[in-house]
């Protein structure tokens, strides 16, 4: 009987695509938000009185709350508890909340205002953006937990990789477009620097957010017909409800999660901060318009959106999922070697294409293969809860690097942040042009955790052949 009610839903291929898009679509607009800014630093710094460090502050503080409070690992609690219907409305409410407060930040605020907290002073446009950075991490967070159960939920045994390849692939695309629209939007279609309308691509951003939100309870709907099937009428499984905190223990002193939670930190701390800098790193080094080099660096994305899918195909039909991490891993370091070491000279726009490829095939191969690789590790009544955990432990490093890499840009080029601060509003007016910043610092910083994420893969196939968790075994059942 129980396999016949099934068949209903679960077991239907539209339904569970359907499912699949309507999260994803979500997960498409918060990644338009969070690298929103990525694109247009030059303008925080003219307009707003951003400094690099400053910048990195901002970019860092979309994980505070996550980090220092904990909200990861009570939103894998809250998942596993309280079910995903009311922890993707959470999330979704909470990632609105946000990015108002970053609009409201950066449209209504004095620019000239300052504020200081525990004795460090920073523009107030940037302590409101701040904080409302920190909220919508809060969600966006919550929601990639929640969206990652969601998908086991209903393609375990079946097209699980290809599944998370897929939603990993849709959501890298609001990164391509944001790359490609956020200059648009805050450049108000004008060339003209005294025009910068930066606000206005943050309220772009909340628009889009607030289409995502209503995507979440769209698929509510769909949960409820599912659960009911089921006969789960709480909103989840009664496996699920038999989680207790303790079972947090167990997560922590499982050698298989530890290891994937090490590689998970490193390798998203050289991913997601160079997203915020890589388009001034290459407008610098190539002496381009930073409008154009957001170009290039879309193709980081848009090349990992092409390729995830086919990988998590792959990984469904053959396996090698700690194999692939380890490549992966090899892939980053090497891109980001060729960033640091290579001259501005002989930098050429075939070099930067095909280190955006090299980084782009990286970003497919370890996501790809590490999310699946999950449910192979924990068991389901505390899968909510790993989640969490794992992306806490990410939290940390993408909270504290982009802050490392805004003070180590800083730090290397003392005489570009004095010119700068010293001609900010000719550099405004379009009299003067800003030097370049040197990016070879920071680069060198990313090729680093490349290595040691190298080193941790290792250890991750060690522990698999040990404990036999079948990493690279197909994930089909």
């Amino acid at each position: 009987m129980t396999e016949k009610v099934k068949a209903l839903l679960s077991e239907s291929k539209v339904a569970r695509w359907v499912a699949l898009a309507l999260i994803s679509s979500t997960m498409f607009f918060a990644y338009f938000f969070v690298d929103v800014a990525s694109p247009i630093k030059n303008q925080f710094e003219v307009n707003y009185h951003w400094s690099s460090e400053v910048f990195g502050i901002y970019g860092g503080m979309e994980f505070f709350f996550n980090v220092f409070f904990g909200f990861l690992i009570i939103s894998g609690i809250i998942l596993d508890k309280m079910g995903i219907r009311f922890t993707l409305i959470t999330s979704g409410l909470t990632m609105v909340l946000g990015a108002a407060i970053k609009f409201y930040a950066l449209s209504m605020v004095n620019v000239e205002s300052v504020t200081s907290i525990l004795g460090y002073t920073l523009p107030t446009t940037a302590f409101l953006a701040c904080l409302g950075f920190a909220v919508f991490g809060v969600g966006v967070e919550m929601a990639g937990i929640t969206v990652s159960k969601t998908i086991v939920k209903w393609f375990r045994g079946k097209e699980l990789a290809l599944a998370m390849g897929l939603e990993m692939a849709i959501a890298r695309l609001g990164v391509f477009a944001v790359m490609w629209l956020s200059p648009i939007f805050a450049n108000n279609g004008s060339n003209v620097p005294g025009e910068w309308t930066t606000a206005n691509a943050f309220l772009w951003g909340l628009v889009f957010l607030t289409i995502g939100f209503l995507t979440f309870l769209i698929y509510t709907f769909m949960d409820v017909k599912l659960d009911k099937e089921l006969g789960a009428a709480k909103g989840e499984a009664s496996s699920e409800d038999e989680f207790k905190v303790s079972d947090l223990g167990k997560i922590f002193t499982n050698p298989g999660f530890l290891a994937i939670a090490g590689l998970c930190v490193l390798f998203y701390s050289a991913i997601f901060p160079f997203q915020r800098f890589a388009t001034e790193m290459l407008a610098s080094k190539m002496s381009i318009d930073p409008k154009d080099a957001a170009r290039y660096v879309s193709m980081f994305p848009i090349g990992a959106m092409i390729l995830t899918p086919f990988i998590g195909f792959f990984l469904d039909k053959k396996g090698l999922g700690a194999t692939m991490m380890l490549y992966g891993a090899l892939l980053l370091t090497v891109s980001h070697l060729v960033f640091a070491l290579v001259p501005a000279a002989a930098f050429s726009q075939g070099v930067a294409i095909g280190t955006i490829v090299i980084l782009g095939i990286a970003f497919s191969l370890v996501p790809a293969s590490m999310w699946p690789s999950m449910p192979k590790i924990v068991e389901d009544r505390y899968l909510g809860s790993a989640y969490g955990a794992i992306f806490w432990i990410q939290n940390m490093g993408l909270l504290g690097v982009p802050i490392l890499i805004g003070y180590a840009l800083s730090a290397s080029n003392p005489e570009v942040v004095a010119f700068i601060e010293q001609n900010a509003q000719a550099i405004k007016d379009g009299t003067v042009v800003a030097p370049a910043y040197d990016y070879t610092v920071p680069e060198l910083i990313f090729a680093s955790f490349g290595v040691l994420a190298v080193v941790l893969s290792v250890v991750l196939k060690v522990v698999d052949r040990k404990k036999g968790y079948g990493l690279d075994k197909p994930n089909k059942a």
